[in-house]
């Protein structure tokens, strides 16, 4: 396999079979389009590939696994790490009875869509943005269903390159969140799902699509939920469901629907979601989010924690999200 290193030398990194590219922007990576560089982005050429480069890599270097980029805010001084984003040669289904095996750059809509097609009820997941690997580390869910509820096991790449299989006790899954090991990757998962008719799900999946499109701005650049639900009010999807307490409710409760700073909003369809009209910083963003943050907690007492993801620096004498 040709090897290709991009933009620079490679200082002391190892040598890997797929690509190693410097100075990698990390804004054409993300759904929000924002965001500094990488000191590098690895795309490794296979399982082995990356274990081997993740055995090599010196201690001193953080690895920080990148999927979809869709619950995600890079600040715009950029990461200082080895990015590794996981290709189409990560991104295989394989169906075994009622167990389903994906790898951890697979589409989780594609996920859904196929599985369903061969009978394997896991629609929950067809209207969650972003792959397999960043839904198994954030135990996404949806319609009162989440990962753990179908997750069997996954293997992982760890930050000193062992390839290892972890159970559902061992990954330790919470509220949108898991515990996997620091510096862990991701490379393939293990979902087992009910039977059900294949015209019947799609039904469902079709009706889900359509509930999502006409409450949230699925065709504008955002990244998904701002902040978790409060604890007692996570989001089933019911009809006629009690929002009192939801994040959305308590942002409307101060005013923040549709507020603005720079080029960032907050949806006026959905206002626990951002938006980047285009011309947003990523410090346009997390500020934002922040005044919204700050003002439920002034006004109600509720410390809202974040969902999206965010990393990075912020840019040059810009210290902190200020409001």
């Amino acid at each position: 396999m040709e090897r290709r290193i991009d933009s620079g030398p490679m200082s002391d990194l190892p040598a890997p079979e797929g690509t190693l590219t410097r100075n990698a922007n990390l804004a054409d990576y993300t759904w929000l389009k924002v965001g500094g560089p990488a000191d590098w982005l690895f795309k490794p050429a296979s399982v082995e590939d990356l274990a081997k480069f993740m055995r090599n890599l010196p201690g001193s270097m953080n690895a920080y696994p990148l999927g979809a980029g869709s619950n995600l805010i890079v600040r715009d001084g950029g990461l200082r790490a080895v990015v590794v984003r996981l290709g189409h040669k990560f991104a295989n289904i394989a169906f075994s009875g009622d167990t389903v095996s994906a790898g951890a750059a697979t589409r989780v809509a594609r996920l859904a869509s196929e599985s369903a097609g061969r009978g394997i009820d896991l629609t929950f997941l067809r209207t969650i943005p972003g792959t397999v690997g960043g839904a198994v580390r954030m135990n996404a869910g949806c319609y009162g269903s989440y990962v753990e509820d179908n997750f069997q096991e996954a293997r992982i790449v760890t930050r000193d390159g062992r390839i290892e299989t972890l159970t559902k006790r061992e990954i330790g899954f919470a509220y949108r969140s898991s515990q996997l090991p620091g510096g862990a990757i991701i490379v393939e998962a293990k979902f087992k799902g009910s039977r059900a008719d294949p015209g019947r799900l799609h039904e469902l999946m079709a009706r889900q699509i359509e509930r999502r499109n006409s409450t949230q701005p699925s065709g504008e650049m955002t990244a998904g939920s701002i902040f978790r639900n409060p604890v007692g009010h996570s989001s089933s999807g019911a009809e006629g469901e009690c929002h009192e307490g939801k994040a959305w409710k308590l942002i409307d409760q101060v005013g923040m629907r549709g507020a603005v700073r720079g080029g960032a909003r907050i949806s006026e369809l959905h206002s626990n979601f951002l938006i980047n009209d285009g011309s947003a910083s990523a410090f346009d963003l997390e500020c934002l989010a922040e005044e919204a943050r700050k003002k439920v907690l002034l006004k109600t007492g509720i410390a809202l924690s974040y969902e999206v993801v965010r990393v990075g620096e912020h840019g040059p004498g810009k210290k902190k999200p200020c409001v």
